[in-house]
């Protein structure tokens, strides 16, 4: 069930909606790069563009699953055997078939996608589950997809030179709930995101050299 409105929350929630949002737009933005640029660099990364989108797969694709059993995981990982294709690639449970292309690429990200929008929509909101930052709930878990897809969407927009700002108030949220000791977003909450992140500079701030969200339930 997505908590679309819950009256006792201090600030705006964030849903399986949003997540739908988030992935279907990266993946539109996405279907815009020329089938031969997949092979370099994912803006500041040291992975190549379809690579990335395997560990964007990947990351969807294992929330969903940190939710699937019963009871979820509070002390670890659902063990699936995660391994890279070359040294120095992601370790990933998800590894898109090359022969398809990038439009079977894009399926891959889609279909991940997709295993996590039905999994907070329909796992109770009480339920608790391992993430290595925290034990998170499902709100937690959608807000990380949402975040794993708009930055890792943008690190694939600087590598593919496709345009990508996503929706303002999605990106609020998700800062809301991730970030709770981020600078006053003041409508450059997407720029916020990117700071949190490692990946922007804001006014008067050092772009932080490491990172991490809380993840945890919180009101």
């Amino acid at each position: 069930m997505s908590r679309s409105a819950d009256p006792g929350l201090s600030r705006p929630p964030v849903t399986a909606d949003d997540l739908e949002l988030a992935v279907r737009l990266a993946v539109t933005t996405l279907r815009e790069a020329p089938p031969t640029a997949w092979e370099g660099k994912a803006g500041s990364l040291e992975w190549d563009c379809w690579e990335t989108v395997e560990h964007l797969s990947d990351d969807l694709f294992a929330y969903a699953a940190q939710l699937g059993p019963t009871p979820p995981p509070s002390g670890g990982e659902v063990p699936f055997l995660w391994w890279s294709r070359r040294p120095g690639g992601p370790a990933n449970v998800i590894h898109a078939n090359r022969e398809a292309g990038p439009a079977g690429l894009l399926q891959v990200l889609e279909a991940s996608g997709a295993l996590l929008v039905a999994m907070v929509r329909t796992t109770p909101p009480q339920t608790r589950a391992h993430h290595v930052f925290g034990v998170s709930d499902t709100e937690g878990f959608a807000a990380m997809g949402i975040v794993e897809t708009l930055v890792h969407t943008h690190d694939l927009a600087q590598g593919l030179d496709l345009p990508w700002t996503p929706p303002e108030d999605l990106c609020s949220r998700v800062l809301d709930r991730l970030f709770p000791d981020a600078p006053p977003s003041t409508g450059e909450a997407w720029r916020t995101l990117l700071w949190a992140t490692g990946r922007a500079d804001l006014p008067g701030r050092p772009r932080p050299t490491t990172w991490r969200w809380d993840g945890t339930p919180r009101p």
